[in-house]
């Protein structure tokens, strides 16, 4: 059984930082396409950051320089790292793992991420 578990999120101010975690399980991390995704109130799901099985990283414009994406393989787990928050970055952040077949796709249960003064 495949198990994303977030967990990282809360309440900061704007210029505020957040670590955002996914514990994996039932799966290697490392085998996946993973992802962060976050979705705002009465807006779509979107992309954050993504590593590719291959290493390659992807951001969305809005957060290239301020947001990091990495993972720890021997914990299974990878990492969001959020700077210089802005209120706009406030929704709810999901975990993704994305098999580069496309047989495969998990989502965690989002973690909330509120950024307001």
């Amino acid at each position: 059984q495949v198990q994303l578990v977030e967990s990282g999120g809360g309440s900061v101010q704007p210029g505020g930082s957040l670590r955002l975690s996914c514990a994996a399980s039932g799966l290697t991390v490392s085998s996946y396409d993973m992802g962060w995704y976050r979705q705002a109130p009465g807006k779509e799901r979107d992309m954050v950051a993504i590593t590719s099985v291959g290493g390659k990283k992807t951001y969305a414009s809005s957060v290239k320089g301020r947001f990091t994406i990495f993972r720890d393989d021997a914990k299974n787990t990878q990492y969001l790292q959020m700077n210089s928050l802005e209120p706009e970055d406030t929704a709810l952040y999901y975990c993704n793992a994305h098999h580069w077949t496309g047989r495969d796709d998990y989502w965690g249960q989002g973690t909330q991420v509120t950024v307001s003064s």
